[in-house]
């Protein structure tokens, strides 16, 4: 190298070989492609998921450890990481869906899930049939010799109805269908719907598995290799590909994850326990709580019953937005599973793509609030709603 001009030394930079020990720490390999002294090696590894590492889009040390952390944490043989949780799910379905299929889906769904079956159904042909989700007659009833898929959500965004997964997922395998579930809302820590028989669980990384709302990914686990195969291919040419650095802040994230879950769910039964008692609210909706019609369901499958939830306000639109001025801790934002506390109004912000007569069997109204409960103390949160709330007593209604 000394002999080398300087220009070309500030491109070769030394490589350094770690010998005798390992880091603590999965390290960030942000790297585009990497180098090869065998070219049967190189060309081996532009063909397979688990060959060596060639090119950023295809397989990378930082992501490929991400995907082995969440396939293991679900139970899955294989995963493919994602930059976001919508790249994950239309990663799936345009995988396994073809022109003329048919998919029954849960109904309703996560609205960016809605719409990508909505443009499926529009532009290629797929014919969808909505399904309650927990009425495994109603999939046996929808199967046809087209369909494809059943896609279901362990707790539903954002009214919390918990899907029959045993149920549904032993109906969908009789008739030779492969069963997708997107388990973001209740992470690994609560349900794996691969030990229910489901084929295909995805995630949106931005949740709770990253936990800090800083980073933007989604991961597709699988239980057969062939499944795996059959989206990774496809998934490289869709150039869904995440970052290593947001691989690996998920990744730090994951590690806190049975500890955050665990407050999550204790913060909520506190704020959904007392907002049922309040005056201005109509109803809320919680799977743990004994008036929710998942109840009975969510306390077989689930060990606890999440960190979101939605409530009705009694003054209806007016009154929803006047307790989203008011509340000063939780902040008004999207997403979720961050140790904040997240509020917003499902009817204009992540179910807005659904017409009225949607949203209404969906059972979003125009007073329905959504909170993604964090992690901060039970009694700050409770007071922050609790001056909202009593601040809406002029509005009619409340």
């Amino acid at each position: 190298m000394s002999s080398l001009h300087p220009e070309t030394r500030a491109v070769h930079l030394p490589r350094p070989v770690i010998e005798g020990s390992r880091p603590i720490s999965m390290p960030i390999y942000q790297t585009s492609g990497f180098v090869f002294d065998d070219p049967a090696v190189f060309a081996d590894g532009m063909g397979r998921p688990d060959g060596a590492y060639v090119y950023g889009r295809l397989s990378n040390p930082t992501v490929r450890a991400l995907e082995e952390a969440v396939a293991g944490l679900e139970g899955g043989v294989a995963a493919v990481a994602t930059g976001s949780g919508m790249g994950a799910i239309n990663s799936v379905l345009l995988a396994l869906v073809s022109p003329g299929d048919h998919v029954v889906a849960q109904g309703p769904l996560y609205g960016g899930t809605a719409h990508a079956l909505a443009d499926l159904s529009e532009r290629f042909g797929v014919a969808v049939t909505y399904v309650p989700e927990a009425d495994p007659a109603a999939v046996r009833a929808a199967v046809r010799p087209s369909t494809r898929l059943l896609y279901l959500e362990t707790i539903a965004n954002p009214m919390t109805q918990v899907a029959d997964l045993p149920g549904m997922c032993a109906t969908a395998r009789e008739a030779g269908v492969v069963t997708v579930v997107d388990n973001t809302f209740a992470s690994p820590v609560l349900c794996r719907p691969i030990e229910h028989g489901a084929d295909v669980v995805v995630h949106s990384a931005t949740k709770y598995l990253s936990g800090h709302t800083d980073v933007l990914g989604g991961v597709a686990v699988f239980a057969s290799e062939e499944l795996h195969r059959t989206v990774w291919s496809y998934a490289l040419g869709l150039g869904a590909t995440p970052d290593p650095f947001a691989a690996w802040l998920t990744l730090r994230g994951m590690q806190t994850l049975p500890l955050r879950m665990e407050r999550h769910c204790a913060n909520t039964r506190v704020l959904a326990t007392r907002l049922a008692e309040h005056p201005a609210v109509s109803a809320v909706h919680w799977p743990g709580l004994p008036t929710h019609p998942s109840h009975e369901l969510a306390a077989k499958l689930l060990p606890d019953f999440g960190g979101v939830f939605s409530f009705d306000l009694a003054g209806g639109r007016g009154a929803g937005e006047e307790f989203m001025r008011r509340v000063r801790l939780a902040l008004l934002a999207p997403s979720l599973g961050g140790v904040e506390t997240l509020i917003l109004h499902p009817a204009t912000t992540s179910h807005r793509s659904l017409d009225a007569d949607a949203l209404a069997a969906a059972g979003i109204g125009e007073g329905t609030v959504r909170v993604a409960v964090g992690i901060e103390h039970s009694e700050d949160l409770w007071a922050d709603f609790r001056q909202a709330l009593d601040g809406l007593a002029g509005l009619d209604g409340a």
